[in-house]
């Protein structure tokens, strides 16, 4: 049976589909056989990303309907929901079928707020608060304030990912390249990126030992 993480956030440009290719790309890198359904129509971002890396064991697809989506999910091991953006009936929808939800946030109160109410919403729509987790992206500024942030996010029902993505061209540089924001050429930012997509102490996600792999 298939693990699915939904990817879901408030507003556009949040950083769900950076998101999406790097959990798709540690996961493979795992072992296991990945999938992402991409139900941004208007952007398909990681579809388009996926068919420029042309790696077998990463596989994406533009849906239009969820349940369409996930008639796809059993054939393979981790099976992620990319959204579209803002709360809507889809984004709803992703979240019961889900295992894991990933809401992106930056650390600005014009971020934290939309992300927080999103997670609301979703609660509120019936989905337990254990099965989400806010991830910090796109930030700026120094250790201390990203602590913060954790914090603050911290005094809610929801965990929050270890790890975060700075702002940095590196990131953007590779996915233009096909690649994801663990595969710049900057250990630094793969690290920090690759932080972000070890959930395992979530209990929703299976992981292979890189031996086992």
């Amino acid at each position: 049976m298939a693990c699915i993480i939904g990817m879901v956030s408030q507003k556009g440009g949040a950083g769900k589909s950076t998101l999406a290719r790097l959990f798709a790309r540690e996961r493979a890198r795992d072992g296991f056989h990945v999938r992402i359904a991409d139900l941004d129509t208007q952007q398909t971002t990681c579809a388009e990303w996926a068919a420029d890396r042309a790696e077998a064991e990463i596989q994406a697809q533009a849906f239009g309907r969820l349940v369409t989506a996930l008639r796809e999910a059993n054939r393979y091991d981790v099976y992620i929901l990319d959204g579209r953006p803002q709360s809507s009936e889809q984004t709803v929808e992703i979240a019961r079928a889900a295992d894991l939800v990933v809401i992106p946030t930056g650390q600005t109160t014009d971020d934290l707020k939309p992300a927080v109410k999103l997670a609301h919403t979703l609660t509120d729509a019936g989905t337990p608060p254990e099965r989400l987790a806010f991830a910090l992206v796109r930030t700026t500024g120094s250790a201390a304030e990203r602590e913060a942030v954790r914090a603050d996010l911290g005094a809610t029902d929801y965990a929050v990912l270890d790890g975060f993505l700075p702002v940095s061209a590196a990131y953007g540089i590779a996915h233009d390249r096909g690649k994801s924001v663990t595969e710049t050429t900057h250990r630094s930012l793969n690290l920090k990126a690759e932080a972000l997509a070890i959930v395992d102490r979530l209990g929703a996600v299976p992981r292979r030992t890189r031996e086992a792999a």
